[in-house]
């Protein structure tokens, strides 16, 4: 349903209004951005996203991350724009938000999904007007000047560079990106312990030990592990993989009220640093 602009425009007002209050309540750190986030949360958001909240996790992940309102941060492949909708409103006035989007490679299913997410943008100029849109490329190569960004997030990407073939390029791209110092937030499906390595991630699912050391390799340090994204209802074993669950339904409507009830694929939540010196 289309929202008139009145409406939106009060939407967005609200929402700035809110993040401007919490910021003020202390000066920086932790609480100041625990409340900025919350509030964001809590403000005007899209239903859907509302859904995703409980599965998702997302003040809990970003402050993992260590997330600020300072923070220079690229998000890779931001499809509909969940994370675009909390970080970039808390970042907008000290920091910077870089939306990574994949070079669609003549897919129109791609293309359209960055035309979307594009359009998300321009509706709503008073947040998002300082967003940077960038291509993520897919040889290695630069998406944004080399260690222009502090904190580079991926959620569900992993298992989409190892399908394709391109983990050590997307791994190069974020390396270069980052700063010395700065901080590879990673989320991703977990396969069973049990299960046989797939370097394809063919049903969506990763082992977080083999996760590991694909992104040691690319020179990157692991310093912290969460387990705030954990469902312990997933079973890992759908005739659609990871796919199967929500908010994919890739099945369509056959047994969905029973994949609603197990929730988003359990997930692990990996923070890595590139170091300080080669």
């Amino acid at each position: 349903m289309r929202v008139p602009p009145t409406a939106a425009l009060a939407a967005t007002a609200a929402l700035a209004a809110l993040v401007l209050l919490a910021g003020c309540a202390t000066t920086s750190g932790r609480h100041a951005t625990t409340l900025s986030l919350d509030a964001i949360v809590a403000g005007p958001r899209p239903a859907a996203d509302r859904r995703r909240d409980p599965d998702r996790h997302p003040v809990q992940t970003l402050l993992f991350f260590g997330l600020r309102p300072a923070s220079r941060v690229m998000q890779v492949w931001p499809r509909s724009g969940y994370y675009t909708r909390i970080i970039a409103p808390l970042v907008r006035r000290r920091g910077c938000f870089v939306a990574a989007l994949i070079a669609p490679a003549g897919s129109r299913f791609l293309t359209l999904r960055n035309q979307r997410y594009r359009q998300m943008l321009t509706a709503q100029p008073r947040l998002f007007h300082r967003v940077h849109v960038a291509t993520f490329p897919l040889d290695g190569g630069h998406a944004v000047p080399p260690g222009s960004v502090n904190l580079v997030l991926a959620f569900g990407d992993l298992h989409q560079w190892m399908a394709r073939g391109e983990t050590r390029e997307a791994l190069r791209t974020v390396y270069q990106a980052l700063a010395p110092g700065g901080v590879l937030g990673i989320v991703d499906n977990r396969a069973a312990a049990t299960a046989p390595l797939d370097p394809r991630a063919q049903d969506g699912y990763v082992h977080q030990s083999y996760a590991i050391k694909l992104i040691e390799s690319a020179g990157f340090t692991l310093v912290a592990t969460s387990e705030v994204n954990a469902n312990p209802r997933d079973s890992k074993a759908y005739p659609a993989g990871a796919w199967t669950l929500p908010p994919a339904y890739r099945l369509g409507r056959l047994h969905r009220k029973h994949y609603a009830a197990i929730g988003e694929p359990d997930r692990f939540t990996l923070k890595f640093v590139k170091p300080r010196r080669p």
